[in-house]
């Protein structure tokens, strides 16, 4: 399958991109989560590189790009900036956007700001309001086994969130919340190991359970509307970003298609592949477009 890979200048460094595959299918452009999460765990996406090019890049701060020390750029409207200098750069015109947890936030906000040239946009557990994502945590955390809580709690209070204990407790609303396949698949755990904390912990904060960062107040719920691309809204049962709240984001994008994962938390790309998978190629097919050359199905 063809690979090219590259550096793109964008705001604040350059950061590395691939491109893999091609076919008669617009490109897809995916946006990984995090923030500071490689794209190393949504690499299930490369399956889809039969139909058509499929675009990685790894966001400034973390995997393979530049990590300048610079808390000023982590916010969401230079995160905004360097998609599109990436898009740009990679002389994009018409393509889809796939966006997971973070990565979805960011493709919204892209798309609320500068729509042009999308062919669709699929969010992928994901958000619309941190406000509202606040509280689904603590609600879900309030779920956890008391132990776990009571870790979580004491060693956040304490400042020791480096503990094991800590750690231990988060690796079970990690598999708990986030992906529930045992055990976790190479590319994930990679992600996790080659993260840029400092992007998380300036945009969030210290955990998802304490938000205070640059996008503490971000809420675009009541913009959903203003969306008037085809739009697939992808939510797991067991999800951090909680279905309901997927649900209610669906309802505000007129004409947006809806599909949950019964099986999966936060990755149904990993979690339940083959129906991932359909749903995926049955929606970008329908929105190639007859002059991208409309593919059969």
């Amino acid at each position: 399958m063809t690979q090219v890979e590259g550096t793109i200048a964008v705001p604040g460094g350059n950061v590395w991109f691939k491109r893999v595959g091609g076919g008669r299918g617009r490109p897809l452009l995916a946006v990984h989560g995090g923030p500071g999460l490689p794209h190393n765990y949504i690499r299930s996406l490369e399956r889809l590189a039969d139909e058509r090019e499929v675009i990685f890049w790894d966001q400034l701060g973390c995997g393979n790009s530049e990590r300048p020390s610079n808390p000023t750029l982590w916010t969401m409207p230079r995160s905004v900036a360097e998609l599109d200098a990436v898009v740009k750069e990679l002389g994009l015109n018409r393509f889809h956007i796939f966006g997971n947890s973070w990565g979805g936030m960011l493709a919204q906000q892209y798309v609320l700001d500068a729509p042009e040239g999308v062919a669709s946009l699929t969010i992928s557990n994901s958000i619309a309001s941190i406000p509202e994502f606040s509280k689904m945590v603590a609600r879900l955390k309030s779920e956890l086994d008391p132990a776990t809580q009571a870790a979580i709690d004491r060693h956040e209070a304490a400042g020791t969130t480096y503990s094991a204990e800590y750690q231990a407790a988060i690796r079970t609303w990690n598999e708990t919340y986030l992906c529930r396949l045992r055990p976790w698949p190479a590319e994930l755990e990679d992600a996790f190991r080659r993260m840029g904390p400092e992007i998380f912990e300036t945009m969030f904060g210290p955990s998802d359970f304490h938000i205070v960062g640059t996008i503490s107040r971000w809420d675009v719920f009541d913009r959903l509307s203003e969306i008037a691309l085809p739009t697939l809204v992808v939510a797991g049962r067991f999800d951090e970003c909680a279905p309901e709240h997927m649900f209610a984001m669906h309802q505000r994008i007129a004409g947006s298609r809806f599909e949950l994962f019964e099986s999966s938390a936060h990755m149904p790309f990993i979690e339940e592949p083959a129906r991932f998978d359909e749903v995926m190629r049955d929606f970008l097919r329908a929105h190639d477009g007859v002059d991208a050359g409309q593919l059969p199905g």
